[in-house]
């Protein structure tokens, strides 16, 4: 394994092709990408990765979903929520190996992206997987139940794997936010993640205040479909991501202390 770069001389070395752009444009305004720590902060910590972290091992990761994993929207594969992930992840860990599969495909939902799950986790062998899910439900009015038993089932298959699991939810975006199951997807994906106890990257509330609390236009995060981010967009999504990722890899786990009776 090559020697560890100091953290600034790395970012100065991807900062041209991946490094996540400082601001979004939109109108003449700039944009900047603000970090969300009450929001983008997991409740468990990623056991797995921090293993590999600590023992100086290479870390794997599964990206699964469909087209705002694949990247559509964005102006090149590179500018994809999951190449921009592993810059960034390489960044906050020099020196140690880490690669994300991009695992999206265009349109799929839960039950089809779970049909190609065993296979790819095969070739992967991912220590960590990434769940985006839900959105093509929403779009094409599908109902939910049939959504909360596939993820159940498909979240029990990955755990079983040994790996960690990091739920994604659907995008705030207009195409997403005007259909009436929206918010109910977003909360069946929390309750799932909470039943099997695996970590929710809440992208539905993070992209909620960009628009009303950051009060960053549409433009400037989505590409002109309204629905799939742009580069911007999926940088910063990449960039939260990473920060929620490296601090529960890195958390201090507290040793249980024996209570005298």
């Amino acid at each position: 394994m090559s020697s560890p770069l100091h953290l600034p001389a790395w970012c100065a070395l991807v900062a041209a092709a991946l490094c996540l752009p400082v601001s979004a444009h939109a109108e003449g305004q700039a944009y900047v990408c603000r970090e969300k720590p009450e929001l983008a902060r997991f409740a468990n910590p990623l056991a797995r990765m921090a293993r590999h972290v600590a023992a100086g091992q290479p870390v794997t990761v599964m990206a699964l979903g469909s087209s705002s994993t694949a990247g559509a929207g964005a102006s090149a594969p590179t500018a994809s929520y999951p190449s921009r992930l592993e810059a960034e992840l390489r960044a906050r860990f020099p020196g140690l190996a880490i690669t994300v599969f991009n695992r999206g495909v265009n349109g799929e939902e839960a039950a089809e992206m779970l049909a190609r799950f065993d296979q790819a986790a095969a070739a992967d062998k991912p220590d960590l997987v990434l769940w985006q899910v839900g959105t093509n439900a929403v779009l094409r009015d599908n109902p939910l139940g049939p959504v909360d038993q596939l993820l159940l089932d498909g979240l029990a298959r990955m755990k079983a794997l040994g790996a960690d699991v990091v739920l994604i939810d659907p995008q705030f975006a207009p195409k997403v936010i005007a259909k009436p199951d929206a918010e109910d997807m977003v909360s069946l994906i929390a309750d799932a993640a909470t039943k099997r106890g695996v970590d929710l990257f809440p992208r539905f509330a993070i992209m909620r205040e960009w628009r009303e609390r950051d009060a960053v236009p549409f433009e400037a995060f989505l590409s002109p479909d309204q629905l799939h981010m742009n580069d911007w967009g999926y940088a910063c999504i990449a960039k939260l991501l990473g920060a929620a990722m490296a601090e529960a890899a890195m958390r201090p786990v507290v040793a249980a202390r024996a209570i005298p009776r």
